[in-house]
């Protein structure tokens, strides 16, 4: 297995991460109602009454407590936070009777402090017929994070005009979130399904950095930067560079890079664009988009056969022929050298699209995490016209 495919997994796929721990941990029914007098979404997993997970937020404030409990007697008895960082701290708590419609009884501070809480099971409204895509799938998929969403709301940032697109940029002020929207130089139609899946990545971002409030604790960290990369009548590229602390030994960071088709807005694979093998291209390899179908074991099996055994080693070679100094394998005792010739760092590479070419990025173990992400291994795009992918591109020009 490549040795960077993991650091891959938690950096691109951090926002697959973090929900689906959530919904591992909480996941369960999800209920509406008032502590005090302030609304709360409360979502609570009672599958083991000796282990009742759950967590709630303030509609006012969005951030999540996180509950833990039992269920005894249709009683629950859950404490609100943890000390899973080594605090030795007195909790409050929730007292909690079933009744017809939810649960009901009180919330008590360490101190003693007494508040009613009334919950009722969660109904969701319809969202907007013109919601996006991500927006109205989650009613179904993830009705708690769905009410978290309503309650938060995109401001509008800079305008910019960038390789003759006019750019609209977009934040999410709590998570301080930013995506940009394109507001002219594409047919409407892909337009409107760029921007889908754009203004989608956002907001499945805001969920993130809420999963990683939770996760984290108090010394929480989740900072993001977007750079738009490739703006072409065919593509939209762009990086997604996180820093992040959700808890855990390290603080760690990584790129997540979005291409995408303009004239279907599906996300292209490397295979779509670049392809080295003998036989016909996987098509669309990668897609994640809502509505695909996912690869088969075989076809998932057949895919890393082809990454490991063929495209690592050409992609070696034909990095060693156009940067021969920067893979120069390193002296022998050179423990600090990065050795780019280790078919292992290029595993599953993140790429996206430049200017002057393809750009694939190498990944190193985290004792030589300034090998990462170098920024020189660009494919010409004379090169990769010679290796089409399963998608008919237009590629630029070198």
């Amino acid at each position: 297995m490549f040795k960077g495919l993991s650091r891959l997994v938690s950096c691109a796929a951090l926002l697959l991460t973090l929900v689906s721990t959530a919904h591992a941990e909480f996941g369960g029914q999800v209920f509406t109602g008032t502590l005090g007098k302030m609304p709360i979404v409360v979502e609570l997993n009672t599958r083991d009454a000796s282990e009742v997970t759950g967590r709630y937020f303030y509609e006012k404030f969005h951030r999540d407590l996180e509950l833990s409990g039992t269920l005894q007697d249709k009683t629950l008895t859950l404490n609100e936070g943890n000390n899973r960082y080594g605090e030795d701290k007195p909790l409050p708590t929730l007292t909690l009777n079933q009744t017809a419609s939810g649960w009901q009884g009180e919330w008590t501070s360490p101190k003693g402090k007494s508040l009613p809480v009334k919950l009722t099971e969660a109904e969701p409204k319809t969202p907007a017929a013109d919601a996006l895509p991500f927006i109205a799938a989650l009613p179904k998929s993830d009705p708690y994070e769905y009410l978290r969403l309503q309650g938060l709301k995109l401001k509008p940032g800079k305008k910019e005009s960038l390789m003759g697109y006019n750019l609209q940029w977009w934040t999410e002020p709590e998570s301080k979130i930013s995506m940009f929207s394109v507001e002219s130089g594409y047919p409407k139609a892909d337009q409107d399904r760029v921007n889908q899946q754009l203004l989608g990545r956002l907001w499945s971002e805001v969920i993130s950095y809420h999963g990683c409030q939770l996760q984290g604790g108090e010394n929480v960290e989740f900072n993001q930067h977007v750079e738009p990369a490739l703006l072409s009548p065919d593509v939209v590229s762009l990086n997604i560079s996180t820093s992040y602390y959700c808890g855990g030994a390290h603080p760690d960071f990584g790129d997540s890079p979005i291409n995408l088709d303009v004239h279907t807005g599906h996300t292209l694979s490397l295979e779509d664009v670049l392809w080295v093998g003998e036989d016909k291209p996987l098509l669309h390899a990668d897609r994640d988009n809502a509505g695909d179908t996912p690869l088969t074991k075989e076809e998932d099996e057949t895919r890393s056969r082809y990454q490991r055994e063929v495209f690592v080693p050409w992609l070696i070679k034909q990095l060693t022929a156009l940067y021969p100094d920067e893979m120069k394998k390193p002296a022998e005792g050179d423990e600090d050298g990065c050795d780019f010739t280790d078919e292992s760092v290029w595993g599953y590479s993140s790429w996206r699209f430049t200017p002057k070419g393809l750009y694939l990025g190498a990944y190193f173990a985290r004792v030589q995490r300034a090998c990462d992400a170098p920024d020189w291994p660009v494919l010409p795009y004379s090169l990769i016209k010679q290796h089409p992918g399963a998608v008919e591109l237009g590629l630029p020009k070198d």
